[in-house]
């Protein structure tokens, strides 16, 4: 009996001290229940909760208080953006979203937008801009005069529409409630087609033209069962890198993952040249699926309904990498993956000539076999330890595992009976304690280039001043704050 117990108490030693100290946030999607999100312990307490009317479109994000103006560091100040399902949206497909609400830690609604008319309906994901804009995925509605026009050929939905993709950048206003839109991209500008020159998009060989998205690939939409639907790219993950200003997306349907340049004006986004990459809003980089722009086959596909892109963050092991979850990566069995793109000096992505996009395999790959396995939506996030958190959707199961794949923490949402937990993602216990850095114009956490830049603009007075960049502590910001902050940088 006491050996028992010992070896119990050796066990539960192993599996505990690698846990990653931190909340875990998310938002469970229960049948009749009622809709919160949660903030949870490792022990499975409730440290806070946010009760909604309308369930989530995909998992909800905590920021900073200070990132929209409030003062105070820790998580009681800290705000939650939620993306949510309107009653009725435009165009409805798997992922359906509509609108976004920002919080305080009390569950009061500061500001709240929705996205869904006849162009646009916002669906799954979105992403919290250091500066608190907010980036929105949303389907664009097409109809047959422009999609074959454009070069495709036919759809395989009886309302003949094509729902491209949008990106829209959104500025809330929280003392007003009003929003602008201050930037965007369109798959639509960035098509290439092989059926001939009259067409609008791109003419040429698919191979020649990996920047951009053959038009004729895959499916648009379906018939049924249920509600006929347009999606053509079925984009379910956004995430942000401040330190490259660029956006990486996840495609369903296209099981591939693209990265576009951020730093565009809505004009370059447009076009394909201008912002850093040079490349304006043509693909810099795309990975999962080479076939889509013929440098492979089948045999060349890795991702499979991939879910949750995402980079690494700075600090923590594999940095700068990109991260997801590979729903199908092998019968019924899902996986975490890990690769490393094939990054330039210049923040562009190297391809060889006739080749497909690197890497040839992942850098790491969690992959336990069948009985992992979700068939919609999952998350995968590196944390700061080295250790992953991996949610399998549709089992409401949450897992933490080291580099080695080892679970040391697993969580599954009690009476899970048709139940949904899109994505988890866990917070450091003191993530929002850290003062602001001094320099640090975007709060990314980083002092680079980028914040020179902001602050050349706040010298010359074209942007607001913001005074965590008095270099100098005079009260102003002039060009001795930008000699002081390049210094810095230098050294």
């Amino acid at each position: 009996m006491y050996q028992f117990i010992y070896f119990i108490l050796f066990l539960t030693s192993v599996m505990t001290q690698n846990v990653f100290e931190g909340y875990t946030l998310f938002t469970p999607q229960t049948p009749g229940g009622s809709i919160q999100t949660r903030l949870m312990d490792n022990n499975f307490n409730n440290v806070h909760t946010w009760t909604h009317s309308r369930g989530p479109a995909s998992m909800a994000y905590l920021v900073s208080g200070q990132t929209y103006g409030f003062e105070g560091t820790g998580f009681e100040n800290s705000i939650l953006v939620y993306p949510y399902r309107v009653e009725n949206p435009t165009m409805d497909a798997g992922g359906v979203g509509g609108g976004v609400q920002i919080l305080n830690w009390d569950g009061d609604i500061l500001w709240s937008f929705e996205l869904s008319d006849n162009q646009y309906q916002h669906h799954h994901d979105i992403q919290v801009l250091p500066n608190g804009n907010i980036l929105m995925i949303a389907w664009e509605r097409f109809y047959q005069s422009t999609w074959s026009a454009m070069g495709r050929t036919s759809v395989n939905n009886n309302l003949n529409q094509m729902w491209g993709t949008a990106i829209l950048e959104v500025q809330p206003n929280l003392e007003d409630g009003t929003h602008e839109i201050v930037w965007e991209w369109h798959i639509f500008d960035h098509l290439v087609q092989d059926q001939g020159s009259q067409f609008d998009a791109t003419y040429g060989n698919i191979s020649d033209h990996p920047e951009l998205m053959d038009i004729n690939c895959g499916n648009v939409g379906s018939t049924g069962p249920g509600q006929a639907n347009a999606d053509w790219m079925h984009i379910n993950a956004i995430d942000y890198n401040a330190e490259l200003d660029q956006i990486a997306l996840s495609s369903r349907f296209q099981n591939e993952i693209y990265i576009i340049d951020h730093s565009t004006t809505t004009e370059e986004a447009a076009s394909h040249s201008g912002g850093n990459s040079g490349m304006g809003g043509d693909f810099l980089y795309r990975w999962g699926n080479p076939q889509n722009y013929d440098r492979g086959n089948n045999s060349d596909q890795i991702l499979d309904d991939q879910h949750s892109v995402n980079w690494i963050d700075i600090g923590s092991p594999g940095e700068g990498n990109l991260i997801l979850f590979n729903n199908n990566h092998g019968n019924n069995a899902s996986a975490g993956l890990e690769l490393m793109p094939p990054l330039n000096e210049d923040g562009t992505y190297r391809l060889d000539d006739g080749l497909a996009y690197a890497p040839i395999s992942p850098e790491w790959l969690y992959y336990p076999g069948s009985g992992f396995h979700t068939s919609v939506q999952g998350g995968c996030f590196r944390l700061p330890n080295g250790n992953t958190l991996l949610t399998e959707a549709d089992d409401t199961e949450m897992r933490e595992v080291t580099y080695e794949g080892i679970i040391v923490w697993e969580y599954d949402f009690p009476g899970n009976n048709n139940s949904l937990i899109a994505r988890a993602d866990k917070y450091a216990i003191d993530y929002f304690d850290q003062e602001d850095i001094l320099g640090d114009l975007n709060y990314d956490n980083i002092i680079n280039v980028l914040d020179v830049i902001m602050l050349v603009n706040m010298a010359v007075d074209v942007a607001e001043d913001d005074l965590n960049g008095d270099m100098n502590g005079d009260g102003g910001i002039n060009i001795l704050d930008v000699v002081i902050l390049v210094g810095i940088i230098l050294n």
